[in-house]
């Protein structure tokens, strides 16, 4: 055990160091070598060089236009014009992802065509997404906003992409909101016309018992049966009688007309908080607001991001520097092994 200890220690410190000393040479030489290869096989000739651009936004800390412009009840001290937190942030990177965004750049950069893959071809929209997925890279940056970073063989063509899905953000999430927003405008618009027919009826109803001659029920009670007393004890004959129908009318239409003014007064409550609503839902419905704060828009690059040819060279050099060395090594120690082993079996022999 001692001597393979000893023997691997040696390797370690000495083989090394003596292996890059006395093939120094031929290391250098390998070295140009693959210099030479890494530029070669880095060309674009060989690995297609990319453009990226990218563009930085904030979400925005709202998404309800009626909450925060018109209603007065919404407990809420974030407006339109602050940026939105973590949250906010996450959703934006959740809808960036979505398929929905992904389809619309494939359809409107006609990307098939673009990468080079044939619709027929085997396993064509499974490589179009792995494509896609590669060259189409969202990011939290560390102060909490949102990267898109889009990398293409057309400088041009990255930029315009990367700018086209920052657009795409907001008639997205807009488009997924007003699913909703329209069908909750329906139903606010379906009770708010209903309340409002109910009045009308009943409006309608009041009137008709007011041409009856019911204008106030409590007051007229009081008077009629007043003036009934009055009457009665002067012993007026007509006008108990003509107080008397009156009573009597007031008798079978006043509780009708009791009935009909009070639910009115509490219906047009519920219509005054039911169009406040109406409005609002209407708001979200058929108006829209940025989603975005766009802090850096994409633009042309001028010089390419991928490959990076002189870390694949450096890489590369080092890495086959390296196995050559392990290997050159490895086979001088087995050398010496065996030359020792040789010297041991011979010296043993003569004894």
């Amino acid at each position: 055990m001692k001597g393979k200890e000893q023997e691997s220690q040696r390797f370690y410190s000495g083989t090394f160091l003596r292996t890059i000393l006395q093939y120094r040479k031929h290391l250098l030489i390998i070295g140009i070598i693959t210099v030479f290869l890494a530029s070669l096989f880095s060309s674009s000739y060989f690995i297609t060089p990319l453009y990226k651009s990218y563009v930085i936004l904030y979400p925005t800390a709202s998404n309800s236009i009626s909450k925060v412009l018109l209603s007065s009840n919404f407990n809420n001290s974030k407006d339109i014009l602050e940026f939105g937190e973590d949250e906010k942030t996450e959703q934006m990177l959740q809808v960036l992802n979505s398929n929905r965004i992904r389809d619309r750049i494939i359809q409107k950069f006609d990307l098939a065509k673009h990468y080079g893959i044939k619709p027929g071809s085997k396993y064509h929209m499974t490589r179009l997404y792995d494509i896609y997925q590669n060259n189409f890279r969202f990011r939290r940056t560390k102060y909490m906003a949102v990267k898109i970073i889009v990398y293409d063989k057309d400088p041009q063509l990255a930029s315009d992409m990367a700018n086209d899905v920052s657009e795409l953000l907001d008639s997205t999430i807009n488009t997924m909101q007003k699913v909703i927003a329209v069908k909750a405008f329906n139903i606010v618009q379906t009770a708010y016309s209903k309340l409002r027919d109910e009045i009308t009826a009943k409006e309608d109803s009041l009137t008709k018992l007011r041409e009856l001659g019911i204008n106030d029920y409590e007051s007229q009670a009081e008077m009629f049966n007043r003036q009934l007393a009055i009457s009665m004890a002067k012993g007026n004959t007509t006008s108990v009688q003509r107080l008397q129908q009156k009573l009597d009318t007031l008798s079978k239409y006043g509780g009708p007309y009791v009935s009909l003014r009070d639910g009115l007064e509490y219906d047009k409550k519920q219509l005054s908080e039911l169009k406040a609503k109406y409005e609002e839902a209407k708001v979200d419905a058929t108006e829209s607001l940025p989603h975005k704060f766009v802090i850096s828009r994409a633009y042309k690059a001028e010089k390419k991001s991928y490959p990076i040819r002189w870390l694949i060279v450096v890489i590369s050099l080092l890495s086959v520097w390296f196995l050559s060395i392990l290997i050159i090594g490895v086979f001088n120690m087995g050398k010496e092994i065996r030359k020792e082993e040789k010297n041991y079996l011979h010296n043993a022999n003569g004894k």
